[in-house]
């Protein structure tokens, strides 16, 4: 199940079922089911406070995500997105607001199926990877 929530921000994501189904068929092409995907719109002041509170990093961020899964291919986990973070991305890199949260929705999706981006040869991997996925919305 893929649920939407907002935290202190009021947002409303565009097609929240097309979403879920595209966010759950990329799942199932990479051989996960989805358990239970919390994704939690948010500001960045509350995205800042989970990433100082949780991993010690004292800086904004446009999306954190906690793995919760206890079965192996089962997907389960909070996915954080800040939409202040998405709306500047979008800005910075002269993409549509849309486009630009569907790729950090996939972007989160990606980590829980263990797509890394610490390195610039992983962003590089991931970036095409959701290009991949986001071809299929």
């Amino acid at each position: 199940m893929v649920n939407f929530f907002t935290e202190d921000v009021d947002f409303d994501l565009v097609k929240p079922l097309k979403t879920k189904k595209w966010l759950k068929s990329i799942s199932e092409s990479e051989g996960y089911a989805v358990g239970e995907l919390n994704y939690v719109f948010c500001s960045d002041e509350y995205l800042l406070e989970i990433n100082k509170q949780y991993l010690d990093h004292d800086y904004f961020t446009d999306i954190i995500t906690f793995d919760n899964s206890e079965e192996e291919h089962v997907l389960e986990g909070d996915i954080y997105i800040s939409i202040d973070r998405v709306r500047e991305n979008a800005a910075t890199f002269k993409a549509d607001f849309d486009l630009e949260m569907r790729r950090v929705l996939a972007h989160g999706l990606l980590h829980l199926m263990g797509w890394e981006d610490a390195d610039d040869d992983l962003k590089k991997q991931m970036r095409a990877k959701e290009d991949e996925v986001l071809s299929r919305f």
